[in-house]
């Protein structure tokens, strides 16, 4: 079991903080046990209430395991689309090179083949998990403000605590309104300071933009977080705040025609430069016990086998890509899945594309399969690679021997949202599209992060092979199956055009170009029913 403050209180006070919603569709958002006001009253109700904010990226309501209730939101199944990590894991991976679906459930189909619609379950169940957790934050907020804590009897440092955690809030809400903005464009656009009641308006991506780097520049600048690495392990601080501003510089001129590169060279060496190292073993990043001894996570989505229990997260990770036969087949290279009740789902196959990007020398080459291209439109696992980059067991198992996580059935591994790794290829790439930075720096961020892969110098490349489809590759075979691959396709024009196919892009073996709407996903359709101040995004 992990001992983790946040995790500890998700099943202990949680239940008590009482959300409504700012929208008309009221019946996909939760019914809770008390009043705001009980839960503000008391020092520990205001832990518990912002422990509830972390907890919206990790659960999906407040029972969770095989027996679910008391759900976030009512009307999604808990088993599957209520998840945060699971439905953005869906949009961010499944339209990709790097994972195909061979299930058919309603709306597989249509990410798989980059033909989304306004009704799939996934689509509406990420768009609602963000919508709520901005609106946790934004509760929160409310009840924070000076005026409101004042009178309340509080200690001074219970008075800074509860500053430091409305800072941690505001990061929260500006994630998940970059979620938003990156996955559906124009969302609804609600903050603490909203008129309760009212119809939330709809803003626009650019407009979005500003907001979210002017909350994460007022973080940042006014020492508002924590310094990095002085905050508690799962908890947002300042590193994390600036790495999702080079994450956003990055990607500015997708999101408002404006180029802001030599922002994200700035960004990523702040984070860069404030104490983080790369973990030794890149297997290790991702095993049940990767929330110790990690110099590399900057923030994470915590899971606790034994706490945190649902079908979704990175339990989902492990099973999706799983199966039993491989279990056994290929034991000596993978030890062990970590998971025996409900296990090997037998799902999600790497396209050969991906699997081709990958000299067999890469250790973070965690494929096996006999079949690398996906023959038929796949209904078999056989096709296809499957990966196991996430694993229920420890750093100290060996093969034949697996020492395995908490639990049996959930998994304990955190999610990596931020780590050091991307921050050297947003240095890299960055440089090379013209920001301010140094080539040679970058160059020597790549080699690090190769000769980690390599064991050794072999892998190495030189200054002349530093290209941006170098690193477009390089961040494939370093950041796969971590929610980055839709995003970065779209940055280099790749997701929908000709000027890269893979299997099955757009529905057909040979691979093809796919109209260019489908940059963005659709506002879910009960959201355009219930609220008229939107519209939905050109091409649906």
């Amino acid at each position: 079991m992990k001992n983790n403050n946040i995790i500890k209180l998700i099943f202990v006070v949680l239940p008590a903080l009482l959300i409504t919603s700012c929208i008309k569709d009221l019946d996909r958002f939760p019914e809770n046990d008390t009043t705001g006001r009980v839960v503000y009253a008391t020092f520990d109700g205001y832990v518990g209430a912002i422990a509830k904010v972390y907890a919206g990226y990790t659960l999906t309501g407040n029972v969770g395991g095989s027996v679910y209730g008391k759900p976030d939101i009512t009307g999604l199944d808990e088993g599957s689309n209520a998840d945060f990590l699971r439905c953005f894991f869906n949009h961010q991976e499944m339209p990709t090179d790097e994972a195909h679906c061979i299930w058919n459930d309603p709306g597989v189909p249509e990410l798989n083949d980059i033909n989304f619609v306004a009704t799939c379950a996934f689509t509406v169940g990420l768009y609602d998990k963000s919508v709520l957790q901005i609106m946790y934050a934004n509760d929160f907020l409310k009840n924070s403000t000076s005026g409101e804590v004042a009178g309340k009897g509080f200690t001074a440092e219970q008075q800074n605590e509860i500053k430091a955690f409305c800072a941690e809030a505001r990061f929260l809400r500006a994630f998940q309104y970059w979620v938003l903005m990156d996955v559906f464009g124009n969302p609804p656009f609600i903050t603490e300071e909203s008129e309760f009641g009212s119809l939330p308006g709809q803003i626009q991506r650019a407009g979005l933009f500003n907001y979210v780097e002017s909350e994460l520049l007022d973080l940042v600048d006014n020492n508002l977080l924590k310094d990095a690495g002085t905050n508690e392990y799962g908890r947002a601080d300042k590193a994390a705040a600036c790495a999702l501003l080079a994450r956003l510089y990055l990607n500015a001129e997708v999101y408002t025609g404006v180029a802001k590169y030599t922002e994200a060279v700035t960004y990523s060496k702040k984070v860069i430069d404030a104490g983080y190292s790369l973990k030794h073993n890149y297997e290790h990043l991702f095993l049940a016990d990767n929330d110790k001894n990690n110099p590399e996570i900057i923030l994470s989505i915590n899971y606790d086998g034994t706490r945190t229990r649902l079908d979704g997260g990175t339990t989902f990770l492990i099973n999706c890509g799983s199966n039993g036969e491989y279990q056994d087949k290929y034991a000596s290279t993978l030890i062990h899945y970590g998971i025996t009740h409900n296990a090997n789902w037998s799902g999600y196959r790497a396209r050969k594309q991906f699997f081709d990007k990958f000299d067999p020398a890469d250790k973070r080459r965690l494929l096996v399969g006999d079949n690398d291209a996906i023959a038929a439109y796949p209904t078999e696992y056989k096709y296809g690679k499957a990966t196991y980059k996430y694993r229920n067991i420890t750093s100290a198992s060996t093969p034949g021997n697996p020492d395995f996580g908490s639990d049996i059935r959930y998994a304990d591994n955190d999610f990596p949202l931020f780590r050091l790794a991307e921050m050297y290829l947003i240095y890299a790439e960055a440089v090379k599209r013209g920001g301010s930075g140094s080539e040679a720096t970058a160059l020597e961020y790549i080699n690090k992060l190769r000769e980690r892969a390599y064991g050794n110098a072999s892998g190495n490349i030189s200054a002349g092979e530093l290209t941006l489809d170098f690193i477009l590759d390089e961040r494939a075979r370093e950041l796969y199956w971590e929610c980055h691959r839709r995003t970065d396709l779209i940055r280099y024009n790749r997701l929908t055009t000709a000027d890269y196919i893979w299997e099955w892009k757009g529905g057909v073996q040979a691979g093809r170009a796919v109209d260019s709407h489908f940059n963005l996903y659709p506002i879910p359709a009960p959201d355009l029913q219930a609220n008229t101040n939107l519209a939905q995004n050109p091409g649906y």
